[in-house]
């Protein structure tokens, strides 16, 4: 067994899903007794549950920033963004004109953007930055921009009032998914849409969140988004209240807390970059400063990712990966593509809040034990 081994199992596969808050989860189950109801019924059951409802629009559209925003409560982030991208546009725009993405936006963002009509593909630099000169050239007649707040494969966060002051020169709108930062980094202020992922900053499932502020034009992209009252990203009748209130909760309760640099696990994270980079034919991925506080992405040369991951399962490490063929796709990270850095061989950690420093001060030794039996195993411990 290998020297690394912890006792207990150690989750570190937290950037899409984070453990459940305990603020999150009270909050959802007083809302299960008290706003269970359809929020459409006359009665007085769904009236507590509309109520309950309005107040959690309110309280999220304050976090973010915009007491005048139109927040919309979306079954989950994929829905979101795919909601954003095909229904946001400047007010002027034609509904069909082209969308700017970064190379290193979600694949979601991608994949809407591919289905709404032409795309404008933006390159970045090592670091997963997006290329500021490139992106003034791909802005003038879009009807959107898409750039993340950061990556939740690499953790670089972006510059985004840089991003934005040249978005508003163009007069093309903004949408910033915030799905991996909300929760772990302060609130951008440069945004015109937003979108988060309450399960990443440690809510439970059921509600994301998007929030267009005045000025963006919403259409809606679909059958399911028909109906007058209809939100952005909604469908009728679908809203998660219980969800949607203890995603309201728990992101109050973060904000209230160390954020960023000043949250614990920025350190941690800096001190576990310094000593995985040690470990021979290693490459760490993404910016080692202006970056999310717990997220390490390291790639290793001649390893294949997948048993990466379940040797390191074994030994006690669970982590996530962005390397080589998913099962869905089959086609290799385009983040990790789009920074030139290695397509195989990668793992990803994401480091939950409360965890023990001395867990971390054992990966980089599991780490490399792992990565020298598996090179020896296919004859590489040489190259």
């Amino acid at each position: 067994m290998t020297s690394g081994t912890t006792s207990d199992p150690v989750d570190l596969d937290t950037a899409t899903a984070a453990p459940p808050l305990p603020v999150a989860v009270d909050a959802w189950r007083v809302a299960l007794d008290d706003a269970w109801a359809d929020e459409r019924g006359l009665h007085g059951t769904g009236a507590r549950a509309r109520l309950v409802l309005g107040q959690v629009r309110s309280a999220l559209a304050e976090l973010v920033g915009d007491p005048g925003a139109l927040v919309g409560l979306p079954p989950d982030h994929v829905r979101a963004l795919h909601a954003a991208v095909l229904g946001c546009s400047a007010p002027t725009a034609a509904a069909d004109g082209p969308v700017v993405v970064s190379a290193v936006e979600h694949s979601a963002v991608h994949h809407a953007a591919r289905f709404s009509g032409q795309v404008r593909e933006v390159a970045v630099d090592r670091d997963g930055r997006v290329d500021l000169d490139a992106l003034a050239d791909a802005l003038p007649g879009a009807r959107l921009a898409c750039v993340q707040q950061a990556n939740q494969e690499i953790g670089t966060l972006q510059d985004l009032e840089a991003v934005h002051a040249l978005c508003r020169r163009e007069g093309v709108p903004l949408l910033v998914d915030a799905g991996a930062s909300l929760g772990h980094v302060p609130v951008p202020g440069a945004w015109d849409v937003l979108v988060g992922s309450p399960r990443a900053w440690g809510s439970v499932p059921g509600a994301a969140l998007l929030v267009l502020r005045p000025g963006v034009r919403w259409r809606r992209s679909g059958p399911g988004e028909a109906g007058a009252s209809q939100r952005p990203g909604e469908h009728p009748g679908t809203v998660d209240v219980p969800a949607a209130l203890a995603a309201a909760v728990s992101l109050q309760s973060l904000q209230a807390g160390p954020l960023g640099d000043a949250d614990p696990r920025h350190a941690l994270v800096a001190r576990l970059r310094e000593r995985v980079a040690e470990v021979p034919g290693t490459d760490v991925v993404g910016s080692a400063g202006h970056r999310l506080p717990h997220v390490l992405t390291v790639s290793a040369l001649y390893v294949p990712g997948e048993e990466l991951v379940r040797r390191l399962d074994a030994v006690g490490f669970r982590v996530g990966s962005g390397s080589a063929c998913t099962a869905d796709t089959l086609r290799p990270s385009h983040v990790l593509a789009a920074v030139g850095a290695l397509t195989h061989g990668n793992v990803r950690v994401a480091v939950p809040r409360g965890t023990d420093p001395a867990v971390l001060d054992r990966f980089a030794p599991a780490l490399a034990e792992v990565v020298a039996e598996l090179r020896r195993e296919l004859g590489a411990e040489s190259l």
